[in-house]
C-alpha cells in the first residue's frame, strides 16, 4: 500500500466538498480529494441540474400559453428524446471531464476511490470494487467529510425491492415509462412528477403527510398540488403505504393501507435521504453519528470536539441543501487556514430556515420561518398575505399567473422572519427575501428601498402598506 501526506483531504467531491478543497487549495494549502463517483456529486449528475433541465420546458410552456398573440405560434407537444437529450448535455453524459481541468489548476490532487477514516488525521483509499486499501494519506491539518446523503426508504414491506427509480433514476432514465408511481411528495417527488408527466408518462404522486411539501406552508403545498393535477399527475395525499412488490412482467404493484392497489410500468421513491456515514470508519476515532447517521458539528464545522475533522454538507444534517453546503465549505476553509473566527452565526440561516426553492409549476420560494413555525419558536408573528400576480410586473408573464406571498413579521422587532413566495418563475424574487432576514433588516429600511416599476418586486410595497404600526 502507496503512503502518502497532505495538509487537507476531503471526503467526497459534490459541490460542498469541491468548495471546500478549492477554497483551501487556493489558501495555499496541499489538498487531496477522494471521489468513489464523479466530481460535481449528486447535484450536478443526479440532482438539481438534470431535474431543472427536464423542467424548464414545462415553465417556458406555461409561460408561452399565458401570452396572447404568442400561445398561437407554438402548437403540438415536445419531442421526449430531444427533452431528454438536452438533459443529457446538461449532464455532459455523466462524464466528469470538464470538471477536472479546475482541480488541476487549484493543485488539487484527486484519487478515485472509496475513503475510510482508519486513525486521527489519516484516511485509507480503496478502489470501488475491491476490499484491500491501495493508499493510505496522513493530513497533516485535517480531515473534511463531505460525502453527502444516499436515498432513503421507508419502513414499507417490499418498497426498496421493488423500486426501480430514486432520484438518480428519475433525472437519468433514458426512456420514458408508460407509468410512475412517485412515493414521496417533497420537493424531489414534486419536481420529478411534474417533469416525468410532462414528457408523457402517467404520473401518480403518493404523499403520507396530509400536504405536498409538508416544510412549507400549507397554501404552499396545496398550490403545487392543483398546479400539479393541471398537469394531469394524480396527487394523492394522507395515504398510507402497505407493501410494494415487482410482478413477473417487470410492473410493478402498490398496495395502500385500506386495500386499493396501483399498478405502473415503474416505482419512484424520493421519501427523504440517509447520510452516507455508515462505512466512514469513524469507529476508530471515536465518533459516533446521532441517531439519524449525521455527524453533529459546532459552528466551525468541526465534529464530536475533535481539533481536525470536519464535516460539510448533507452530511452534518442541517440543511440538505447545496448552497447551504456551499457557504459552510467557506466558513470551514477559513477556519482551517487560520481564522479561529471563522464560524457559523448564531442566527444563521441555517437549518428549515435556509433559503429553498422547489421548480414546480407554480414554483415555491422560502426563506425563513413560516408562519407556524415562527410562533413554534416563540415569535409573536403575523403574517401578511398578498398575490404573487398582484402587481404591473406580473401582467408580463399573462394573465392569470397566480400565486401567493406571504410575509411573516416580528411586530416586537420590527423585522421579516420569514417569507415564502409561489407563482410562475418566482425563484428569481427571493434574494431580496433572503437578505432582509438574514440582516435583521428593519421594516423601516426596507420601506426606503424602493422596488422598480413595472416589476413584481412592486410585491414589497404591499409588505409596507400592510405591517403593523
Amino acid at each position: 500500500m502507496h503512503e502518502t501526506e497532505a495538509d487537507v483531504v476531503v471526503l467526497g467531491a459534490g459541490p460542498a466538498g469541491e468548495v471546500a478543497a478549492g477554497q483551501l487549495a487556493e489558501g495555499g494549502l496541499d489538498v487531496v480529494l477522494v471521489e468513489d463517483r464523479l466530481v460535481g456529486g449528486e447535484c450536478s449528475f443526479w440532482g438539481c441540474m438534470p431535474s431543472k433541465a427536464l423542467l424548464r420546458p414545462v415553465e417556458l410552456l406555461a409561460e408561452i400559453a399565458r401570452v396572447p398573440g404568442v400561445r398561437e405560434l407554438v402548437t403540438g407537444t415536445p419531442d421526449p428524446q430531444v427533452l431528454l437529450d438536452r438533459r443529457d448535455e446538461v449532464i455532459h453524459d455523466l462524464d466528469d471531464s470538464g470538471q477536472l481541468p479546475w482541480l488541476d489548476d487549484r493543485g488539487i490532487r484527486l484519487e478515485r476511490g472509496f475513503g475510510r477514516i482508519v486513525a486521527d488525521r489519516t484516511i485509507e483509499v480503496s478502489d470501488v470494487d475491491a476490499e484491500a486499501p491501495r493508499l493510505r494519506i496522513t493530513a497533516r491539518r485535517a480531515v473534511v467529510v463531505a460525502v453527502g446523503t444516499v436515498p432513503a426508504f421507508p419502513p414499507v414491506d417490499g418498497l426498496q425491492e421493488a423500486a426501480g427509480w430514486t432520484n438518480r433514476e428519475g433525472t437519468t432514465a433514458d426512456e420514458v415509462p408508460e407509468s410512475l408511481v412517485v412515493v414521496g411528495g417533497g420537493p424531489i417527488g414534486s419536481e420529478l412528477s411534474l417533469a416525468w408527466s410532462s414528457l408523457g408518462a402517467k404520473v401518480t404522486l403518493l404523499e403520507a403527510a396530509p400536504q405536498l411539501l409538508s416544510k412549507e406552508e400549507p397554501f404552499a403545498g396545496a398550490q403545487v398540488a392543483d398546479g400539479l393535477r393541471e398537469h394531469g399527475v394524480d396527487v394523492r395525499v394522507g395515504v398510507e403505504l402497505a407493501s410494494a412488490t415487482r410482478l413477473p412482467d417487470g410492473r410493478v404493484s402498490i398496495t395502500l393501507e385500506g386495500g386499493e392497489s396501483i399498478e405502473a410500468a415503474e416505482l419512484m421513491v424520493a421519501a427523504g435521504r440517509a447520510p452516507s456515514t455508515g462505512a466512514l470508519g469513524l469507529d476508530a476515532v471515536g465518533i459516533a453519528p446521532d441517531d439519524h447517521g449525521y455527524l453533529q458539528t459546532d459552528a466551525h464545522l468541526l465534529v464530536g470536539g475533535t481539533d481536525w475533522l470536519y464535516a460539510v454538507g448533507d452530511v452534518n444534517g442541517r440543511a440538505l441543501l447545496t448552497h447551504v453546503g456551499k457557504r459552510q465549505s467557506r466558513v470551514m476553509a477559513q477556519h482551517v487556514l487560520g481564522d479561529a473566527d471563522a464560524a457559523l452565526a448564531p442566527d444563521e440561516l441555517d437549518g428549515p430556515r435556509s433559503p429553498r426553492v422547489t421548480f414546480t409549476e407554480p414554483q415555491v420560494a422560502a426563506v425563513g420561518y413560516t408562519l407556524q413555525a415562527a410562533k413554534d419558536a416563540g415569535i409573536d408573528a403575523v403574517a401578511i398575505d398578498v398575490p404573487s400576480d398582484g402587481n404591473a410586473g406580473a401582467s408580463f408573464i399573462g394573465k392569470n399567473a397566480g400565486g401567493t406571498t406571504r410575509f411573516v413579521i416580528d411586530p416586537d422587532a420590527g423585522i421579516l422572519v420569514g417569507a415564502t413566495f409561489t407563482g410562475a418563475g418566482i425563484a428569481e424574487q427571493l434574494h431580496a427575501a433572503t437578505i432582509a432576514v438574514a440582516g435583521r433588516v428593519p421594516l423601516d429600511v426596507l420601506d426606503r428601498a424602493t422596488p422598480a416599476f413595472p416589476t413584481r418586486t412592486e410585491t414589497w410595497l404591499r409588505l409596507m402598506d400592510k405591517r403593523p404600526r
